[in-house]
């Protein structure tokens, strides 16, 4: 596989990777990085290894070369990491937080050999207590993760065990920042943002909590109260959130005993009528979302790039190709991915991880035949994995809800894992009130949703817009193989195959101006392309897997989404273009 240990700058990573604060919506001044490299041992039972034969640096997956193993292990096998910390002099007395960003699947936590929590679930982020176990001068760390795809119970995304196709290279382990944080006395639990296009609400999930808030505005620093663990802010003018604008206020929440800073930003997501058709408004107004299936995955990392400044590449390569828009698919990523898409101003379409059995014929064949509408109160019945999906939901949710950015939930993709999607609809709709909602990406379509939305590679383009927004949530994965920059030169996949540059422009250009501009006018309110890289067998990326090589003309696409803007506009208006 085609892989580099260096970041794009072209340096070699550091002795400690991933040196930015991995909670950028709540802060503190103090906090101990534990990324770099940890002691490493396999085993199939649950017993600490006798001793440790290797070394993994963190926050990468075994399976990946920046993490100097790059290795899979048997499946259910048990991944030990162990490392010894000492704390710095100036947190003495201070209750101690042992914070880890994600790890697949099942983890378990010590702390000089005091059981101090786990955690199962291979996409959120979990926090143990370990004030308790923690002595004066040299302390271990020892973590175990388990992963297991022979079950499909827990969310696994695009993970299986052999790759191939549209499946990718399994994830286990630890793949994102391990890191402590010494809390004051009576230390703030949290901060939940809700916010709408006049003020936000800051809940800090702790009614005792009493203090104030100030915020950055553009008109100056305005305080404002926290009372009950409660604060409502109203700016005099707002100055609200989009892409264009991707404003941020900058706020600081203080008590008697703790500090933090947080941001949020002003923004309303409705459904209007605008040119006969149901729009997508942000703000109060249309907004055709120009988008790119986003799979996250990296040709050195994995899960993982090498620096977080690679995300930040990314999503401005795609604002230079017109895009404004990208659904970040069948993963959840570092909350510092949402806040670079928050503060440049890009729009992100976030998926639910899928789990429960995927069938070819069932998921991809059948549909494919225009077979998109089956009953499914009744399909993935088992109540574990409905269970681990809906667990997986609630967390997704909880941990993405304060990132403005976030304006659209895809519950289920193409059947996989698919049921009652209605009553998730419901479940959805409860836990957050001021999302779009996509119950149904591509098919099995016909229960309770916010969207119409398709996915079309191959046959007729039989797109109108009904009584809902006509989302075109997948289509293109028009193929390009660049020599010296493919993962897997033997074999490719995609969903049509060109030779060189200029015909992968013309196709892509064709693509749009043949089948999506007329769908515009039809009433289509955003179209996702397939896709932002290359991955693995996939060639269809618009920028290869090793982010060196930008396949499309930036002009082209840059004239191509002034053209749907345009087009976007006049349907609104009610006007043909």
């Amino acid at each position: 596989m085609l892989q580099t240990l260096l970041t794009p700058a072209g340096e070699h990573l550091p002795d400690v990777p991933w040196q930015v604060y991995p909670r950028p919506q709540f802060r503190r001044d103090r906090w101990l990085n534990l990324n770099g490299w940890w002691d490493f041992a396999v085993t199939e039972g649950d017993a600490p290894p006798a001793r440790f034969p290797g070394k993994i640096r963190l926050p990468f997956c075994p399976e990946s070369v920046l993490s100097g193993v790059g290795q899979h292990f048997a499946e259910g096998s048990a991944l030990w990491y162990r490392r010894t910390v000492t704390l710095p002099d100036d947190w003495a007395g201070a209750q101690l937080a042992l914070h880890i960003g994600a790890a697949d699947q099942v983890l378990d936590a010590w702390v000089n050999g005091m059981a101090v929590g786990s955690h199962t679930g291979g996409y959120e982020a979990m926090t143990f207590g370990v004030t308790g176990a923690w002595r004066t001068g040299a302390n271990e760390i020892l973590l175990r993760v388990r992963d297991d795809l022979r079950s499909t119970v827990l969310p696994y995304g695009k993970q299986v065990q052999q790759r191939g196709g549209m499946w990718y290279t399994p994830v286990s382990g630890v793949w994102q920042t391990v890191w402590l944080e010494p809390l004051p006395p009576h230390a703030l639990p949290g901060l939940t943002v809700t916010a709408d296009d006049s003020r936000a609400i800051l809940d800090t999930g702790d009614a005792t909590q009493q203090g104030a808030v100030t915020v950055h505005t553009p008109d100056g620093p305005l305080t404002v109260p926290l009372q009950n663990g409660r604060a409502e802010i109203r700016p005099a003018r707002p100055r609200l959130w989009c892409p264009a604008d991707p404003y941020l206020y900058e706020c600081t929440v203080q008590t008697p005993t703790d500090r933090v800073e947080s941001y949020f930003a002003l923004r309303k997501l409705t459904i209007q009528k605008a040119g006969g058709h149901p729009r997508l408004c942000l703000n109060g107004r249309p907004v055709f979302f120009h988008g790119v299936l986003d799979q996250g995955y990296f040709s050195d990392g994995l899960f993982t790039p090498a620096t977080p400044e690679c995300y930040e590449q990314d999503i401005r390569m795609l604002q230079r190709l017109g895009f404004n828009t990208l659904r970040k698919h069948i993963k959840v990523e570092p909350d510092y991915f949402y806040y670079l898409c928050d503060r440049l101003g890009m729009v992100v379409f976030q998926d639910m991880v899928n789990n429960g059995d995927y069938a070819y014929w069932r998921d991809t064949v059948w549909p494919t035949l225009w077979v998109q509408r089956l009953p499914d109160r009744h399909m993935h019945k088992d109540p574990a994995t409905r269970a681990a999906f809906l667990d997986g939901m609630r967390a997704t949710v909880r941990q993405l809800y304060n990132h403005p950015c976030v304006c659209y939930w895809t519950i289920f993709n193409e059947g996989w894992g698919q049921f009652d999607a209605t009553a998730v609809y419901q479940k959805l709709r409860a836990l957050d009130s001021s999302r779009f909602i996509d119950a149904t990406s591509g098919w099995f379509r016909g229960g309770k949703t916010d969207v119409d939305s398709r996915h079309i590679y191959y046959g007729p383009w039989v797109l109108r817009a009904g009584k809902r927004p006509l989302v075109l949530s997948e289509f293109g994965g028009c193929c390009l193989a660049v020599d010296g920059h493919r993962a897997n030169p033997d074999k490719s996949y995609g969903y049509s195959t060109t030779t060189d540059r200029a015909a992968l422009q013309q196709a892509i250009t064709g693509l749009y101006r043949q089948k999506v501009l007329p769908a515009v006018g039809r009433g289509l309110c955003a179209a996702i392309y397939t896709q932002l890289s290359d991955v693995e067998d996939e060639i269809n990326g618009l920028v290869t897997y090793d982010r060196r090589v930008v396949k499309p003309d930036a002009a082209a696409m840059g004239a191509i989404a002034d053209e749907l803007q345009a087009a976007f506009a006049a349907s609104c208006a009610g006007k043909s273009h």
